[in-house]
């Protein structure tokens, strides 16, 4: 099984579909009564909460299994079951043959070993309606009194599958048991603060019985053909020259993060412009970095140029972006580049006819500059945004924030699941820009350059959180070396 697969709901169901007559319910439900067993620590009730659909079906499988284990099971249903789908109301009439009850209420001063939430699945688009969303509620306070674990059947009830969007309420999860594919919302938004631990259950259906994803989650794997260790008979010019335009008054540390960050990321030289007439002539705490008239830059024979942290919006600015479109070398635009170009037509149009390949990597509110929409509207929707914005610009995009989306020109996308909140930080997005131009400038594929970078970034934000530094308190400028000693250790093989 492909463990990197997203599916969107509408081709999960299009898979159910195919093979309904195999018995995927029974395979569902079986699954999760061994996952419970194994979450349940002490002897003691685990509480069932039952929906109206095929999700509560298989919380029905799961709880006659945990009956027939001698598992003490409270079963909570308020759907009348004469309106369950054909598999659920089978999967009812086994439980009452089988001697089991439900009950509308959940009963009171119990102490809980587990609660399984089996209310909603993939099918769920909207708030619940107030009977479940009190079952909801219920359970996310008894699971803080009686500190006992959470089993969400294949979703939370509340959180939406393909965008990530919560609800109010939705279950917290400690831990999440998905059937067939893992969905991109349990990976971007609100997906991670509300499904815990992820576990994927195939019910048996091979690559090839589900046919392609509709996207991926990022790995290693998804850059591996780049992670090649360096000739011993090299020389900087090997690695690239990479430009970083940027830095107006009082914002020149955007472009110095980003420089130490292409620096310690492999680049053999960063060259840096600042806006601001006062900039120093050396960089003192990275004297490797070259620092340059911006006039100057775009004579460097350069192999990638960033321009946009710390740009500002003034009419240089807006000028060197002009000179930054007209160099023929990948790009890698962000911050102030993106806000200047949201209002630029035809520097838009320019960004989509580059003749190198161009990277964006704006967070909601510069793409939703960039699409004329409200910040919340492209949060509601990561993906299709992310796809929209690599279409419109035929560029590479990077949307930023909780499981960031990467997009390429042709429609691939995948979601990249490293990171925590220790990147909520000023000066993290100038580090990933760092990153991102050092590969590119590298000689890597803008695909290969995004999805390592992204991941790469995240994942030494999650390696210094292990340590202790952070997530609170976690510092950009913490983040170039902890990336460093992660991709040397890829590159090692480890």
């Amino acid at each position: 099984m492909n463990i990197t697969a997203l599916f969107f709901s509408k081709s999960l169901r299009r898979i159910e579909a195919a093979h309904g007559t195999e018995g995927l319910m029974g395979y569902a439900g079986a699954a999760a009564a061994e996952f419970a067993r194994q979450l349940l620590e002490r002897n003691a009730p685990v509480l069932v909460l039952v929906g109206p659909g095929n999700n509560g079906g298989d919380a029905l499988v799961m709880a006659r299994h945990l009956r027939e284990r001698r598992v003490e099971v409270c079963v909570i249903m308020i759907a009348n079951p004469a309106t369950l789908p054909e598999e659920a109301a089978q999967a009812y009439r086994d439980f009452t043959a089988a001697g089991g009850v439900t009950h509308a209420t959940i009963p009171l001063d119990c102490a809980w070993g587990l609660i399984v939430d089996g209310l909603f699945g993939i099918g769920l688009a909207r708030a619940l309606e107030h009977g479940y969303a009190k079952l909801v509620e219920a359970a996310n306070a008894l699971a803080d009194e009686y500190r006992c674990p959470v089993l969400a059947l294949d979703v939370p009830s509340g959180l939406n599958a393909d965008t990530g969007l919560a609800a109010r309420p939705t279950i917290h999860a400690s831990h999440t048991l998905t059937f067939l594919r893992a969905k991109p919302g349990l990976f971007t938004a609100d997906g991670p603060d509300y499904c815990g631990e992820i576990q994927i259950c195939d019910l048996g259906l091979t690559d090839g019985e589900t046919g392609a994803p509709d996207g991926n989650l990022v790995s290693r794997k998804s850059f591996a053909r780049c992670l090649v260790p360096r000739r011993r008979n090299s020389h900087k010019g090997n690695y690239g020259t990479v430009g970083i335009i940027g830095g107006a008054r009082s914002m020149m540390g955007a472009v110095i993060l980003a420089g130490r960050a292409a620096i310690k990321l492999g680049a053999g030289r960063v060259l840096l412009s600042f806006l601001d007439d006062r900039a120093p002539q050396v960089e003192f705490e990275q004297p490797e970095l070259i620092l340059r008239n911006p006039e100057t830059m775009f004579e460097a024979g350069l192999n990638a140029l960033v321009c946009g942290p710390g740009l500002g919006r003034s009419l240089q600015a807006a000028e060197l972006l002009e000179r930054t479109l007209a160099t023929p070398v990948p790009l890698v635009l962000d911050a102030d580049a993106l806000n200047i170009l949201a209002f630029e037509e035809g520097m838009q149009t320019r960004v989509a006819m580059h003749p190198a390949p161009v990277i964006l990597t704006p967070h909601p509110a510069e793409a939703g500059r960039l699409l004329d929409l409200q910040t919340e509207n492209i949060q509601q929707n990561r993906v299709q945004i992310a796809l929209e914005l690599a279409q419109r610009f035929q560029a590479w995009v990077t949307l930023k924030g909780c499981g960031s989306v990467i997009a390429t020109p042709e429609g691939d996308w995948w979601i990249n699941p490293t990171g925590n909140p220790g990147l909520s930080s000023a000066g993290s997005g100038d580090v990933l820009t760092g990153i991102v131009a050092a590969l590119v400038g590298q000689g890597w594929p803008p695909t290969e350059a995004l999805l390592a970078a992204c991941h790469l970034h995240g994942q030494a934000a999650d390696d210094l959180a292990a340590a202790g530094i952070g997530p609170v308190g976690l510092c950009a400028g913490e983040l170039a070396d902890a990336a460093r000693s992660r991709f040397n250790r890829w590159l090692a093989g480890n």
